[in-house]
């Protein structure tokens, strides 16, 4: 199945995650505490959202995703409303690969260049990696890390990020906060190349 096909079957899905999420709210005992330290290895599942203008049309998708992260490999799996996996990427610093059913991998020298071209889009996988954990590199070239008190950034790169909603902590926890959701933009709907894309990351543990 293509990957447009899997994430229009993952709409309904996608979107009820979102819309349950959109209002989510952490309580957080400290909103001034940022996100814990980085982590290379990690592994999170989640919602996706994106909704971009190509040709002066509104175009949207939704999907599901399990995102394995090692020292030096990224794993994406892509996965339909049942819970079967229908696509997966693998990045590591010298390529991206992609694989799917009944159909030849395909490989590219980087997974955003990948995703732009069987996608439509640039989906920023590289940028992810640090996104989900509540960092990212500003427009001044520093490390930016979340808080609950300071959720938006703009990358250097030119992505407006905002640390929508954060996973819940316990009355009186002292722990570092997560992210729940990511909302993602870049260009504006002025200039014809809007794209903003909406993470939803599945409740830890």
């Amino acid at each position: 199945m293509p990957i447009r096909s899997l994430f229009l079957a993952c709409a309904c899905a996608g979107a009820l995650a979102l819309a349950g999420c959109a209002s989510t709210t952490a309580n957080l005992a400290n909103p001034n505490v940022s996100v814990a330290a980085y982590r290379d290895t990690i592994d999170l599942n989640g919602h996706l959202s994106v909704n971009w203008q190509k040709d002066d049309q509104p175009h949207a998708l939704n999907g599901g995703f399990t995102w394995t992260q090692r020292p030096g490999r990224i794993d994406v799996s892509l996965s339909n409303p049942l819970g079967q996996t229908v696509a997966e990427i693998s990045v590591t610093p010298a390529s991206a690969t992609l694989r799917q059913s009944n159909r030849p991998p395909r490989e590219a020298r980087d997974i955003d260049t990948l995703t732009a071209q069987e996608l439509g889009f640039p989906l920023p996988v590289s940028g992810l990696r640090d996104w989900m954990q509540g960092y990212a590199t500003d427009a001044q070239g520093k490390r930016f890390a979340a808080s609950p008190a300071s959720n938006s950034v703009v990358t250097n790169d030119g992505w407006r990020l905002k640390f929508v909603a954060w996973q819940d902590q316990a009355p009186g926890s002292t722990g570092a906060p997560a992210p729940r959701r990511i909302d993602i933009a870049r260009g504006s709907a002025a200039n014809g190349d809007a794209l903003d894309i909406h993470v939803v990351l599945d409740p830890a543990g």
